[in-house]
């Protein structure tokens, strides 16, 4: 089988010939058919955990269809159309895990990262333990279910879990790999939903995808824009950029949240008084376990929220994921193996 490795942090994608390995006990082996790109990917690009063994293979967006299993695996047949996301699996024991802290569980050997802890679908193979597996439903192909994996259930998990209701004001903020997923989600969801990106150039299509309202915030101030529409009992943070989220917090309504699910390094400046007088408050939300991408595959499935992607062969990975990394990509960047 052809995998794209990576033999060092920092090192360069390498497109290998590995023998078609075998599931261990409790684990599956499937055949990739499509795996998104996600900005994910870049913690096994450039080693940002300490406990990653290379050479490894990222991916953890992966659609595909059992084709082995392992001893000890009843629930899961071959044949079967699945999808692999990044984090799951829960001891069930300790305070952490009861409360979703999986990072700090007492048992992390029964977690799993895919593409980290074990190899991902940048591959034509890979073998996940059962924990990690959805049913992908019939009406979503691969490459529509491969995105859902992270860029999905983050934002649908995110919205879900926000305290919002039908008819509340929920903002996305960014119209990018995740935004144009928050954007339908959110109007699935029956929220009153307004999408704020930069340049009006993108208001005919936040309108497309589910959008009441847009606003442009090169040319308007957003959050006074969202305090004349009432404020935002939600705002759901999808850019890489802290600023960008400090800018719009004032839109927040009384009780309103700012969800951020938008990786980046800038800090987020919240004033004090903002927050305490109005009862605001700033959190984040990771993604979710594989019950929340089964959630995730069966609710896009059942109301029409798809991923906008550009399609690549495995062979042109490098190309798909500096495109994907510069911001060029429009909207998820996905792998195909042609299989």
């Amino acid at each position: 089988m052809r995998s794209v490795q990576v033999s060092k942090p920092n090192g360069p994608f390498e497109i290998v010939e590995r023998k078609i390995p075998e599931p261990g006990d409790g684990k599956v082996r499937i055949k990739v058919q499509a795996c998104g790109i996600c900005h994910g990917d870049s913690v096994t690009k450039l080693g940002l955990f300490p406990d990653i063994k290379y050479p490894r293979v990222p991916g953890h967006e992966i659609a595909g269809v059992i084709d082995a299993v392992g001893n000890d695996v009843a629930e899961w047949k071959i044949g079967q159309r699945v999808g692999v996301g990044w984090v799951g699996g829960s001891c069930g024991y300790c305070e952490s895990c009861r409360r979703g802290d999986f990072v700090t569980c007492h048992f992390t050997q029964v977690h799993y990262s895919t593409g980290i802890s074990f190899d991902g679908g940048y591959s034509d193979y890979v073998i996940t333990p059962t924990q990690a597996l959805a049913t992908i439903p019939d009406k979503l192909s691969a490459i529509e279910a491969a995105p859902l994996m992270c860029a999905g259930v983050t934002t649908y998990n995110a919205l879900r879990n926000s305290g919002a209701r039908d008819g509340d004001l929920v903002a996305i903020l960014g119209i990018g790999g995740l935004g144009h997923l928050g954007i339908q989600f959110a109007a699935k969801m029956g929220f009153d939903t307004v999408a704020v990106g930069r340049g009006k150039d993108k208001e005919e299509l936040a309108k497309k995808l589910g959008a009441r309202e847009y606003i442009d915030s090169r040319s308007q101030n957003a959050s006074e824009e969202l305090t004349k529409l009432g404020g935002a009992k939600v705002i759901l943070g999808t850019v890489p950029s802290g600023k960008a989220m400090s800018a719009i917090l004032g839109g927040l309504d009384v009780n309103g949240k700012l969800i951020v699910i938008g990786a980046s390094d800038e800090p987020i400046e919240a004033p004090p008084t903002l927050l305490l007088m109005g009862r605001r408050s700033l959190v984040g939300w990771p993604g979710g376990t594989s019950m929340d991408s089964q959630d995730t595959l069966s609710f896009s499935a059942l109301s029409g929220v798809r991923s906008m992607n550009e399609i690549f062969p495995l062979e042109r990975a490098t190309e798909a994921y500096e495109r994907m990394m510069s911001g060029k990509v429009r909207f998820r960047a996905v792998l195909t193996t042609g299989r």
